[in-house]
């Protein structure tokens, strides 16, 4: 029955009603189902000979990704669009379908686009996934918004499997991930855009806007993306009578008192586009405003987009090349990044005097926008982030080739790997994992860690035939050491890729390694003296017989060496 209603959808859409969205047939109240999405891509495809719809890679609901491209040359190939230093602007849509103001303003300006009827630079490609949670859009329905005015009916946040997939682009546990992967790589984009719609505080401006963090960028994009695109965007959004805000994260207090930039980590989309040098932010339409207004300043700022791409697209690319040359040559970076409470830029804000009254539910204060008091100040922005880490890059890392996922990952992420082609003795760099901390309740799959230690010694390991170096000196540098440094909070190792090394395979019968304890302190006497100072400052250790034990066994030769032994060496310059 799904695959008849599909059919029926789209032979409704491929009809001279199809450059119509529903959005605009229903005066602003509905977004389109999925199939009438694609249905109303193919039409353009088939219409406009600069428009075309590519299935790339699969999704967990088992139906393809899709991407739409609007190529006024004709030729659709990356390969061609990088050699002639075209300018690619993606825009990412419905990675969490209960938000689909992007959906129907990409639909919209698409079409526009493709009937002239506003133009658009001949180097600029734009690029569309027209919904992205596919999963989670077909799982129509109107109430799990609950904080939301509008549409009628919406998709649902988690995917097919439940995943929310705005967290999933660093540990990939999704078919939407990976098939994300390969199109971002091939687009390469200079400006990469995940359209949302808000959670949170109540206030009057109807869009707002989540740059990717400055400070993580290597320069000089990062100074650009401060000082000149992000000016460029709420003037010109300011012009268009939708003055925007920054996304207002503010759950400690009301929204006067200031807040702190959002932190888009590399699990997010945003930052994770950022690793590779792209212009990366995540609008979020206001959800208390009208479905209509919504989906109007995401179309506003769509083009706005467009317009700064227009203006400096030759200047961003020259940038963008700059940066990945400085990354290919920086000697170090920094990681996990925390807000500098000192530093502020002073925003104008337009709220709702907020303030208490008597819950009907409870008796007990609840918070309340008043919106019969609207009010303009100027609130403190902190938008400035310094690595709590600092870490050196590497000459190369090995990666012993029966971590396949952890391989298989990073080629889809086009980092450069060469196979070595013969047993050989290396001196390396080699983590042991010393502590950390698990969460204790799942969070998308995981128990995450985080405060991990490391101690870090030279050892000489036989690297086999068929192991994976590494070199550190690409353009991607600080996505690898994002992924592979345990340290970092979005690595592979916080994302329990290595869980397995964090269990000891081996143990002992306590009554058979008395003896061979006991004969190995004799031979190793600094050993004794040490166990026996150990002892006698701590009574509670003096008195426990199997953590004696247990220490002499964690410092003798029969302790197995791959407990706790971080699998990825580093090869050191």
């Amino acid at each position: 029955m799904r695959f008849l209603y599909f059919a029926i959808c789209s032979l409704i859409t491929h009809s001279a009603a199809a450059q119509t969205t529903l959005y605009e047939a229903s005066s602003g109240n509905q977004t389109a189902p999925y199939p009438e999405i694609i249905g109303f891509y193919e039409a353009l495809a088939e219409t406009h000979e600069h428009v075309k719809l590519l299935e790339k890679g699969l999704t967990d609901s088992g139906f393809p990704l899709h991407l739409t491209i609007y190529d006024q040359s004709g030729a659709f190939d990356s390969a061609t669009w990088k050699l002639e230093g075209k300018k690619i602007v993606f825009i990412n849509n419905g990675i969490h379908p209960g938000e689909p103001a992007g959906i129907d303003a990409s639909m919209m300006l698409l079409r526009d686009l493709a009937e002239k009827k506003f133009a658009l630079r001949e180097d600029i490609i734009l690029a569309i996934i027209p919904v992205y949670n596919i999963g989670g859009h077909l799982n129509r329905n109107s109430t799990t918004r609950v904080n939301q005015n509008g549409p009628e009916e919406y998709g649902f946040r988690g995917n097919a499997r439940n995943y929310d997939l705005n967290r999933d682009f660093i540990k990939a546990d999704t078919r939407n991930a990976a098939s994300f992967h390969e199109i971002f790589h091939f687009l390469s984009p200079l400006v990469f855009i995940d359209t949302h719609t808000s959670n949170g505080a109540d206030y009057q401006h109807i869009m707002t806007l989540i740059p990717t963090q400055h400070d993580r960028m290597a320069e000089p994009l990062g100074s650009y993306l401060k000082t000149e695109m992000i000016p460029f965007l709420f003037e010109k959004m300011e012009e268009r009578e939708y003055p925007l805000v920054p996304y207002v994260n503010a759950w400690g207090g009301p929204p006067e008192n200031g807040w702190v930039q959002f932190k888009d980590g590399p699990r997010y989309s945003s930052g994770y586009a950022s690793l590779f040098h792209t212009l990366s932010f995540m609008p979020e339409a206001h959800m208390l405003k009208s479905y209509k207004d919504r989906v109007e300043s995401m179309y506003a700022l769509l083009q706005v987009f467009l317009e700064k791409v227009e203006k400096d697209g030759d200047k961003i690319l020259a940038l963008q090349r700059e940066a990945k040359e400085q990354t290919r040559q920086k000697p170090d970076f920094g990681f996990n990044h925390i807000p500098n409470r000192e530093e502020f830029e002073l925003i104008k804000f337009l709220g709702f005097e907020s303030g208490t009254k008597k819950s009907l539910i409870s008796g007990q204060d609840r918070l309340y926008y008043d919106r019969s008091k609207p009010f303009e100040a100027e609130v403190k922005y902190y938008n400035t982030y310094e690595p709590s880490l600092t870490l050196s890059k590497p000459q190369a890392y090995i990666i012993p080739q029966g971590w396949h996922n952890v391989i298989r990952h990073l080629e889809r992420n086009k980092v450069s790997l060469k196979e070595i082609k013969a047993d050989t003795m290396m001196k390396v760099q080699v983590y042991h994992i010393e502590d950390f901390e698990t969460s204790k309740r799942a969070y998308e799959g995981h128990f995450n860690h985080s405060k991990v230690k490391v101690s870090k010694e030279e050892e000489t390991v036989l690297i086999k035939k068929g192991d994976i170096l590494l070199e550190m000196n690409q353009e991607s540098n600080r996505f690898v050491m994002e992924v592979l440094e345990p340290q970092a909070e979005d690595s592979f190792f916080s994302w329990n890729y290595f869980d397995m090394i964090l269990q000891a395979k081996e143990g002992y019968s306590a009554y058979v390694f008395e003896d061979l304890a006991a004969t190995y302190l004799d031979d190793n006497p600094e050993l004794k003296n040490e166990l026996e100072e150990l002892k006698a400052n701590d009574p509670e250790f003096a008195d426990n017989g199997a953590a004696q034990l247990r220490w002499v066994f964690e410092n003798s030769p029969w302790k197995e060496k791959a407990h706790n032994r971080y699998p990825i060496y580093r090869i050191e310059n």
